[in-house]
């Protein structure tokens, strides 16, 4: 919600989709035996790690200009209602496609699994997708990637929607934490070439959690 670009993958931002692994490579907190208290604690922790890769040259999507005066992305209050347990369903027979991007660029993705939830009362079904040649690299067997859009998108957060990191789980359900919902690095940077949300990937809801646009006076 890490460590140096490796812009020769597929999967990632510039030649692909906004620095994916370097999200990734954290393991997934168990969020599910954490009490309310130390999910906001894990939720800042997050924060502050996304923010002191912002500062660092070596690791931010920041132009220069803007990296100068950087004190902070703006993020929603740390908020447990969207800290949700969902059911994860495995597509095992899925074709793998191509995924439009912000450029010319296609990501080759394959819907791994969809995940079945409720947030703000209403209940969901979204696709989680894993990249054809991140899954090939070693350490990266496991990883998954979750974009969406919602109704806050334009207003209070970046209009193409935002990403989310994931790992494999072992059974049957997942933890979603749309407190580290992110933005794609095409949202600060436009030589980032970012993979688009799938229209199926919209949450007809406003998810008032993880970060906000970017402002870029």
């Amino acid at each position: 919600m890490y460590r140096l670009m490796i812009f020769t993958l597929i999967s990632i931002c510039f030649l692909t989709r906004c620095k994916e692994e370097k999200k990734y490579h954290d393991a997934k907190p168990n969020l599910v035996a954490q009490a309310p208290t130390d999910k906001i604690a894990d939720i800042l922790a997050h924060q502050q790690k996304l923010n002191d890769e912002f500062k660092d040259p070596e690791e931010s999507p920041l132009p220069d200009r803007f990296r100068k005066d950087f004190n902070g992305l703006d993020f929603f209050a740390p908020d447990t209602n969207y800290v949700v347990e969902a059911e994860f369903i495995r597509t095992p027979d899925a074709i793998p496609f191509l995924m439009p991007t912000t450029t010319d660029r296609q990501s080759e993705e394959v819907v791994y699994a969809k995940v079945r939830f409720e947030i703000n009362g209403k209940p969901f079904n979204l696709e989680v997708y894993q990249n054809s040649e991140l899954m090939k690299k070693e350490g990266y067997e496991d990883y998954l990637f979750l974009p969406f859009t919602d109704l806050t998108n334009g207003e209070e957060t970046y209009g193409g929607g935002r990403y989310m990191d994931l790992r494999i789980p072992n059974g049957s359900t997942i933890i979603l934490d749309f407190n580290k919902s992110y933005n794609p690095y095409c949202a600060y940077n436009k030589k980032y070439s970012c993979p688009l949300v799938p229209s199926v990937n919209h949450l007809d809801t406003k998810v008032l959690a993880g970060v906000k646009k970017f402002d870029k006076k």
